[in-house]
C-alpha cells in the first residue's frame, strides 16, 4: 500500500488521484467513481493499468459545481444536460 501525501503536497500539485479528491473535497469515492465512470470529472490514464489523474484545479471546481447542482434539486440527468455529456 502507498504511503499517503500530506494535505500541503496535494494542494501544490497539478494531479492527483481519486483518494486525494476525497480528502480535498469531503466527497465520498463512491459518488467521485460514479462522477468519473458518468464522465462529469476529466482525468488522464497513461495505460489502462495506471491510476488515474485527476487535474486538480479543474476537478475541483467541477466537483462543487455538481454540487451545487444537486443542492438545487437537479437530477443527475438534469446534469449530465448541463455539462453537455
Amino acid at each position: 500500500m502507498s504511503r499517503q501525501r500530506s494535505m500541503e503536497a496535494i494542494q501544490a500539485s497539478e494531479y492527483v488521484t481519486i483518494g486525494e479528491l476525497v480528502r480535498l473535497t469531503g466527497t465520498r469515492y463512491s459518488t467521485l467513481k460514479f462522477y468519473t465512470e458518468e464522465g462529469f470529472l476529466p482525468f488522464e490514464q497513461e495505460e489502462e493499468r495506471l491510476t488515474r489523474r485527476y487535474p486538480r484545479e479543474k476537478t475541483v471546481e467541477r466537483i462543487a459545481y455538481i454540487r451545487s447542482l444537486r443542492e438545487q434539486g437537479r437530477t443527475i440527468p438534469e446534469i449530465r444536460e448541463v455539462l453537455g455529456k
